[in-house]
């Protein structure tokens, strides 16, 4: 498959500066691009690494310079177009709907929009109900009454326990577990006894949850998560939090029990939260965050434990110099051994007196 480069700055929306009927077989990121494709550069670094790529052309930002060695189409968003041109040649996999496949389990009791698709291998639970155009991958168990919305995909051997709602437009990927009991436990007699686990699960609309992440189901209510929100994979959230809007979690953050976060929180890689905190809105969590307290909005905290990260940039800086400060300390602590040294010795030494005595009579 090939375009030229006209065809491709037609679909686009761009100027072409350099030969129209230029073929290209393919779309690579810069540090993949290869002798026949376009890639694209969004800053004058991206462009001085293309200009020493492989790459047959690029797509630049409008303001960029021209350059006779390398052909570019000129747009406002070049990564869009990019992802734009990208899907010419990947195209993603057009699933037609499929129905209720025979080899699917699925209670009578369960009501299933016409639109909706269910693969072999699920399970559909009693009284659950599914949206229009929803889609139920293989080996998806869905347990009882949960609500599934319009548009939802749900991937193979992801796990809806009872009662658990699902929003319109959800991507739910391979894996995932919602509405698990959550990890609270009474201790009587001598022995650990599971806490009620009467609430569920709630996702709004526009969630996306990754591969093998777990979200519990609340004790008494619901552990909800808001509307837009993405989750990384591995991601465990515990029972009875409020994820707000538009929330950013990264791979492996795990946030315990009865946390709030407000909206458009980000927490980036292995960021880990103690229960019953409040995250206000716009916080920014470093990775590896440690965070032990709530933290007013529209903070940006580092570091274990979790600090502002101005204080915490202070701390790695210091940090770093600790070894020549070992030196420093070092060479103090001899030259004091040594004054202490020369005093003693000059206090133990006696003064002798008598020469002075006989010139003076």
């Amino acid at each position: 498959m090939s375009f030229t480069l006209a065809s491709i700055a037609e679909t686009i929306g761009g100027q072409l500066f350099g030969p129209a009927e230029i073929p290209v077989t393919g779309a690579a990121s810069i540090a993949h691009v290869r002798p026949g494709e376009i890639t694209f550069a969004t800053n004058e670094q991206n462009w001085k690494n293309c200009l020493t790529s492989l790459a047959t052309a690029a797509i630049v930002p409008c303001d960029s310079p021209i350059d006779e060695r390398l052909p570019t189409i000129h747009v406002a968003d070049p990564e869009k177009a990019f992802i734009e041109i990208a899907k010419l040649f990947r195209a993603q996999v057009a699933r037609q709907p499929i129905g209720q496949s025979p080899r699917a389990s699925i209670s009578p009791t369960a009501k299933i929009a016409a639109s909706a698709s269910i693969y072999p291998g699920a399970f559909i639970g009693e009284g659950v109900e599914i949206g229009e155009r929803s889609r139920i991958m293989p080996n998806v168990s869905i347990m009882e009454n949960c609500r599934i919305g319009n548009d939802v995909t749900i991937f193979p051997n992801a796990v809806l326990y009872e009662n658990t709602v699902v929003g319109d437009r959800c991507l739910i990927h391979a894996g995932v577990v919602l509405g698990a009991f959550g990890f609270g436990y009474r201790t009587h007699a001598g022995q650990h006894h599971l806490s009620q686990q009467l609430g569920n699960v709630v996702l709004g609309t526009d969630v996306e949850i990754g591969a093998n992440t777990t979200i519990d189901r609340g004790t008494y209510d619901s552990t909800t998560i808001g509307d837009g929100t993405k989750i990384d994979d591995q991601v465990m959230i515990g029972h009875n939090t409020q994820v707000g809007k538009h929330n950013l979690f990264c791979s492996q953050v795990g946030i315990a029990g009865s946390c709030r976060t407000g909206d458009y929180v980000v927490m980036a890689g292995q960021v880990g939260l103690a229960d019953h905190l409040e995250i206000g809105d716009h916080v920014v969590l470093g990775a590896k965050a440690g965070v032990m307290h709530s933290i007013e909005p529209n903070q940006h905290y580092l570091g274990a434990p979790a600090m502002p990260i101005r204080e915490q940039l202070l701390i790695f800086a210091s940090m770093q110099k600790l070894p020549e400060l070992r030196r420093a300390v070092s060479k103090l602590t001899k030259r004091i051994e040594e004054l202490q040294r020369t005093a003693a010795t000059t206090q133990s030494t006696p003064t002798d007196t008598s020469h002075d005595q006989r010139e003076a009579a």
